[in-house]
């Protein structure tokens, strides 16, 4: 079977992301999305700032030290790197690779209504051609993937029994997918911020969809020791009066995982779903402090990596802009290690980048 081929070579860049004291930058933001975070800065969303943009990443030197790996958006992943400090002509992935970052590729096509499912229950496209994608997405030089699903929690009973197990189902047949062409998978099932749910009710739904999408890859014969899971962190509801400390989110963090993941996953690397770029590292370096865990618990953040990044740079100064990335990818590679202390390091936002019903 093709995924046989791949066994060995899926298993060490899965090890390579799952590098201690690292996470992923994700990059993989769409030409839209990052046209709102460019207008926060009033800054036109053209090809040549998007490359200059994507070429200030890939050149931040010393990027990494905390960085195992990028994921990146089809744009980018076959886009010429800009002029930038001498640097000989050359793609942005050579940029990436030559800071020792293993690259990835956005493979999703956004998420449309689920057919049959509650109001606001979504499910996510992609899966038609994706095998010749993904073998295009190789053959340039990627060796991951990753799949965004989308699910939420609502008074009316999201997510449906329908929601979990067709979201289940296209993460399992997506990672089945890219395995066979040679990419480790990124699960991603996000639970979104929004409501005024408490985080009991976050970790009981969180373990279920967990559970099922576990039991599903298993049906689909996905090698887990090739593949990484990128959930959100067990937090309430960003309308939930009830505000956790960072030893609580960590406490239950930690726990849902341990009821829901095998340890066969190398890595769990979290998302920041909204989280402000201090909260992001604050609430991973507590769960880094929960012992026993047999993962590593990294992060794949975009915001609260890149926020005070763009801020900083304002379509010009690349200097000022990859010092701010730097500095929240050093906070965050010390907080993958329970070694983060708070406010260490500079960032811009607010307590919050939290938007409703987050797409990009």
């Amino acid at each position: 079977m093709a995924l046989d081929t791949h066994r060995d070579e899926l298993e060490a860049t899965a090890a390579a992301l799952a590098r201690p004291g690292s996470g992923l930058l994700a990059a993989d933001e769409s030409t839209g999305t990052i046209g709102k975070r460019f207008a926060a800065i009033t800054l036109e969303n053209s090809e040549e700032h998007r490359r200059a943009y994507r070429t200030l990443l890939a050149t931040a030197p010393g990027l990494g030290a905390s960085i195992s790996g990028v994921i990146l958006y089809e744009e980018t992943l076959f886009q010429q790197a800009a002029a930038v400090g001498g640097l000989a002509a050359g793609s942005i992935l050579e940029r990436f690779r030559d800071q020792g970052l293993v690259v990835g590729i956005k493979v999703d096509q956004g998420v449309e209504p689920l057919p049959g499912g509650l109001p606001g229950e979504s499910w996510c496209t992609g899966l038609k051609g994706l095998q010749e994608r993904a073998a295009r997405y190789y053959a340039r030089g990627a060796r991951f993937a990753k799949w965004r699903a989308v699910l939420r929690i609502s008074a009316d009973g999201s997510p449906s029994e329908l929601c979990v197990r067709e979201n289940a189902w296209g993460l399992a047949r997506y990672a089945r997918t890219v395995q066979e062409e040679g990419l480790v998978p990124i699960v991603e099932p996000e639970i979104l911020m929004d409501g005024d749910h408490d985080i009991l009710t976050t970790a009981a739904v969180q373990e279920w969809v967990l559970r099922t999408v576990y039991e599903v890859l298993g049906l689909n014969g996905v090698f887990l020791e090739g593949s990484l899971l990128k959930p959100s962190m067990t937090l309430p509801g960003a309308s939930c009066p009830q505000r956790p400390s960072p030893e609580q989110v960590a406490e239950f963090t930690v726990r849902t995982l341990r009821r829901s993941v095998p340890a066969a996953v190398p890595a769990i690397l979290f998302l920041s779903g909204g989280l402000g770029e201090e909260d992001a590292s604050v609430y991973l370096n507590a769960i880094n402090q929960v012992p026993g865990s047999p993962w590593h618990l990294g992060f794949s953040y975009g915001r609260a990596l890149q926020h005070s990044c763009l801020s900083h740079w304002g379509g010009s100064d690349t200097a000022a802009g990859q010092a701010a990335l730097l500095a929240r990818a050093t906070a965050n590679g010390d907080a993958a290690r329970g070694l983060y202390v708070a406010g260490s390091q500079p960032s811009d936002d607010a307590a919050s980048l939290f938007v409703a019903n987050y797409s990009y």
